[in-house]
Parts: structure tokens; C-alpha cells; sequence
């Protein structure tokens, strides 16, 4: 037997034994963890029971640091379900186990040790006002036995070992769907992602292209725009999770292909639950169709997150609204049929009760003029990565819209119509996310064996395939959580703690996962022909856009604190 068969031998038995009660155990023992955080942070900023806003303020990395610490905890749970219907359907093979035990292995010690928030905020315990017996109490013996060995540099190679083929089955460790119909539909999608997004995706990117027209029109023959929208009004009605499925797929394509589905559905959100009958008649079928291509037209300069502030004018003329004012960051701008505009339509009333939600239809701009309405003007923002749809800058000068699009027939409400959307949108960036973790994965993965140096594959030294392994539990970690999200959501339950817990997860894994690819790559991952460069870009805006990784932070712990969840 040679050194490596003995090597694999001994590395088949890694998986602890009675590994799912030793989970168990743990998640116990993590939970008790999470509530004493809680009780702490809940001291430092709602000492009367109700969050004040300025010791939230004044302890932000506290509160902030909590809310990584119940991500985190709440990850571990999920991966343990996702184990244990594994189990009960006998798919629990041994990656999954030690895709399981790593997971729980590293978390555990990170919960102890500190967690990485940011490269430059590490969160500890006693800076949430923990006391030393607290963070000790997390050290049970079914703690300490997974932190010492169920992320060891055995268990990473071994799961290295397990990966080393699944670049040609696409098998990472079984998804734990439980549906045959979603399991076809992934299948259908990657296929798709196969034939029609790799291959080019990487020149749209170099060529910062608009994703051809062709490709769109394919996506909506697929049912991309209507998964979600209801079967009644001309969509799929296929729910959340099926949403995040096909999101997944298509972001491990290309980022850009796989958002042009989130602008259909922050539109057919909005619409649905916020329109009037009219509205519903008038536009969710072709939203769904692809006949029309929405885009959200919601931030503004210097407010950002802040949509309190938003000054764009909206006043009602007779049978118009006309819009004056200006909005950035607008993503597909020019190509959208339909905005979702959030203006100001009320001045005299302050903060969020004078804003309304405008359905405001415009022509369809070419490249030689993006902006043909009148009253309207754009110019492109040009990007690192996200490029396939573009970014724009807009102005509004007596920009009209008629008066009976005003979503719902009645002024105010617009920014409880957004609420409303975002944790759809959120789970739906969380799967964007985890697509794009997955990419570049797999594309660290393809150069490492394919890199030769020293005689042998780069994939043959420890911290190259030690890198690729915890990829991988990372990458399922998000998953889960994110599938978790959806699942609330398609249940009808309030899941705004969950949304943000999944997308604040999945964007740093992106991130990370993009990063380590690059370094796998050395110096050729730094050269713009490599695919890796564009992932690297384009994985970096997911801790921004759809609310920055502090205001996740931010939505989850206060809404911990508050007794939502």
C-alpha cells in the first residue's frame, strides 16, 4: 500500500463517531452560548427593555459582534438539519459528515476565539461584556472534541480528496432539497449555465458588455422572471426556495445573469402585495414573461442607506406625477421597460411618511441613446466587476408618470411597500452569493489540478487543498442558511432575521471563497484573462449592495434583541 492509499485509509475513518449527537451536544452548548450574548448585549443596549438608538449606536460592535455570533450559531443548526434529512434518507455519506464535523469544528472555535467580522474587526466575548465562566461554559467535552478534531488538516485533506472529481459531477456535498422537481430544475439551470454562460461570460465581463439580448430572452422561456409570481397572475408561483435554487446556478455562471432575476423580483414583490387590481393585470403577467425588464430606482447621492432622507420630488399634476430630482446607483437602467421609483410625493411630511412607490414605464434605451424619455438623463458608472447589466446615475427634470401608477392608489406608502420586499430580496442576494462562492470554488479547485509545479498538481500540497476544503464547508454553511431563509419565507413567516442572516453570511463567504481562489492562482489570478479576476470583483459588492454588511448586522441584532425571532 502506498503512502497516499495509507493516508486515504486512515482518513476514511475521520468522521467522528456518533457524529450527529455530538452535534447536537454542541449546538446545545452554542445555543446557551448565544443566549447568555444576547442577555449581554441586551444590557448594554436596552437596559429598559426597548433598544435605544443611541446606545445601539454607542455599542455597535457589541450589538454588531452579536449578531455574527447568532449567524454564526444559527448556521450550525442549519447544518445539522440539513445532516440529519440527510440521514433519514441514507444520503449521509462521508463528505457530508465531514463537511458536518469541519463546520462545527471551526465555528465552535471561532465562537470561542473571535470571529472575523470584518479583515480589521475580530469580535471576542468579553467585548459584548461576556464574563470569563460564560465563554468557558461553551467549552463542554462535545465542544472540545469537535474544535480539536473536526477541522483538522487531515479532515481538510480528506475532504480534498473527496473533491477531487466534482468538478465533472458537480457533486460538493448532497443539497439536502427533498425534492425531486427542484433537484430537476438545478440540473436544468446548470445545464443551461453550461452551454449558454460560461463560456462567454468572461468576455462580457472584459468587454463590459450588456449580457446579449438572446441570452435574456432564453432566461425568460426558462420562467426566470416568474418563478415567484403567483400561477394566477402569469408566473410559475414556484416559491423562494426554487428562486434561490436557480439564482445559485445562474451566479455560478456569471453574477450579472444571475441578478437579472432580482429586479423582476423586487417588481413582482412590490406589485403583488402592494398593487392595485389593475396594476396586478397590468403587469405582473409580462414581468413574468420577460415581455418587460424592471429596475429599481431607489438610493440616491449621500443617502445611500438612508432612505429617510430621500429627496426626490414627485408632485401630482392633474392627471401626472412629475418627478424632479436624482438617483444612483440604478442597475440595468437603460435597458429596463419599468422602474419601481421611490420619490418623496408629500414634502410637509417628514422622514419615511411622505414617500411613495412610482410603477414608472420608460422606452427602452439603445446603446447610441440609453435615456430617450423626456424629463430623463443617465450617465453609466463605471465598475470594477457586476458588469453585465451596467450601473447608471439618473436625473429626473418633470419626468412624467401617470397618476394611476402610483403603486396601490395611495400616497405614503412607499416605504412600507419596500419593507415589504426585502427579505425576498435579501434571501434572493444570499443565493447570488453562495453562486458566486461556488464559482470560484470550483475555479480554484480546476487550476490547482491542473497547476503543475515541483513535479505535481498544486492540489497535492496541504494549504492549497486545506484552502479548496474549507470552501467547500464554508460554501454549504451559507447554503443551508440561506435555503433556511427561504423556506421561512415560503411558509409565511417572518423571516426579516433570517434574510439578513443568510445574505450577511453568504457575501463574506463569497469574498473569501474569491480571495483564496485568487491566491491559488498566484500571480495568473492577478491577470485579467483569468476568470478569477472578474469573480474576485464582482464577489466584493455582495457585502454592499442590498444593505451593507453592518446595516445586516444592524436588522439582526436589533431585531434579536426586540423579541422578533
Amino acid at each position: 500500500m502506498s503512502l497516499a492509499e495509507k493516508r486515504d485509509a486512515v482518513a476514511s475513518t475521520l468522521a467522528l463517531d456518533n457524529l450527529l449527537a455530538l452535534c447536537a451536544e454542541a449546538e446545545r452548548a452554542a445555543l446557551a452560548f448565544d443566549a447568555a450574548a444576547k442577555a449581554a448585549v441586551r444590557r448594554l443596549i436596552a437596559p429598559a427593555g426597548r433598544v435605544d438608538a443611541k446606545l445601539l449606536e454607542r455599542e455597535q460592535f457589541a450589538a454588531h459582534g452579536y449578531a455574527w455570533i447568532a449567524t454564526y450559531v444559527a448556521g450550525l443548526v442549519q447544518m445539522r438539519r440539513w445532516a440529519e434529512t440527510l440521514a433519514a434518507g441514507s444520503r449521509l455519506g462521508e463528505l457530508e459528515k465531514l463537511l458536518l464535523q469541519a463546520a462545527y469544528g471551526e465555528y465552535l472555535g471561532q465562537l470561542s476565539g473571535g470571529i472575523a467580522m470584518s479583515q480589521v474587526e475580530v469580535v471576542r466575548g468579553a467585548d459584548l461584556g461576556l464574563s470569563d465562566d460564560e465563554v468557558q461554559a461553551l467549552q463542554t467535552p462535545g465542544v472540545r472534541k469537535l474544535v480539536a478534531h473536526g477541522n483538522s488538516g487531515a479532515v481538510r485533506m480528506r475532504i480534498a480528496t473527496l473533491l477531487a472529481d466534482s468538478l465533472d459531477t458537480g457533486d460538493f456535498g448532497a443539497l439536502g432539497l427533498d425534492d425531486e422537481a427542484l433537484e430537476m430544475v438545478r440540473e436544468q439551470f446548470r445545464r443551461f449555465v453550461g452551454d449558454e454562460v460560461l463560456p462567454h461570460a468572461h468576455e462580457w465581463h472584459l468587454k463590459d458588455e450588456l449580457i446579449p439580448l438572446p441570452v435574456v430572452e432564453k432566461m425568460a422561456e426558462m420562467g426566470v422572471f416568474g418563478l415567484t409570481i403567483p400561477e394566477e397572475w402569469g408566473g410559475s408561483g414556484m416559491g423562494k426556495l426554487a428562486m434561490c435554487v436557480v439564482t445559485e446556478e445562474l451566479s455560478r455562471g456569471y453574477i450579472g445573469v444571475g441578478s437579472l432575476g432580482t429586479r423582476s423580483e423586487i417588481a413582482g414583490e412590490l406589485i403583488r402585495s402592494g398593487g392595485t387590481e389593475a396594476q396586478k393585470k397590468k403587469y405582473l403577467a409580462r414581468i413574468a414573461q420577460g415581455e418587460i425588464l424592471p429596475t429599481a430606482v431607489f438610493t440616491e447621492p449621500n443617502t445611500g442607506s438612508d432612505l429617510a432622507s430621500l429627496r426626490t420630488r414627485a408632485a401630482r399634476d392633474g392627471d401626472v406625477y412629475k418627478v424632479q430630482g436624482n438617483k444612483t446607483w440604478i442597475t440595468h437602467a437603460a435597458r429596463a421597460d419599468i422602474m419601481t421609483l421611490l420619490v418623496r410625493t408629500n414634502p410637509d411630511k417628514p422622514g419615511y411618511q411622505g414617500l411613495s412607490m412610482l410603477l414608472a414605464e420608460k422606452p427602452r434605451g439603445s446603446e447610441d441613446n440609453p435615456f430617450p424619455a423626456k424629463g430623463m438623463t443617465g450617465g453609466e458608472i463605471k465598475v470594477l466587476g457586476y458588469r453585465g447589466m451596467k450601473e447608471y446615475e439618473l436625473g429626473f427634470d418633470g419626468f412624467e408618470v401617470p397618476a394611476e401608477n402610483l403603486l396601490g392608489g395611495q400616497e405614503g406608502n412607499g416605504f412600507k411597500q419596500l419593507m415589504a420586499t426585502f427579505e425576498s430580496a435579501r434571501i434572493q442576494t444570499a443565493a447570488r452569493a453562495v453562486g458566486v462562492a461556488q464559482c470560484a470554488m470550483e475555479l480554484g479547485l480546476r487550476y490547482a489540478k491542473d497547476r503543475l509545479q515541483f513535479g505535481k498538481p498544486i492540489y497535492a500540497f496541504p494549504r492549497v487543498a486545506g484552502k479548496i476544503a474549507w470552501m467547500a464547508v464554508e460554501t454549504m454553511i451559507a447554503r443551508q442558511l440561506t435555503y433556511f431563509s427561504a423556506r421561512e419565507k415560503d411558509s409565511d413567516r417572518r423571516c426579516d432575521i433570517e434574510a439578513g442572516m443568510a445574505k450577511l453570511l453568504a457575501a463574506r463567504v463569497a469574498w473569501s471563497n474569491a480571495d483564496n481562489a485568487l491566491q491559488i492562482h498566484g500571480g495568473n489570478g492577478y491577470a485579467q484573462e483569468y476568470p478569477i479576476s472578474r469573480v474576485l470583483c464582482d464577489a466584493r459588492i455582495l457585502n454592499i449592495f442590498e444593505g451593507a454588511a453592518e446595516i445586516q448586522a444592524q436588522v439582526v441584532c436589533r431585531g434579536l434583541i426586540e423579541g422578533r425571532n
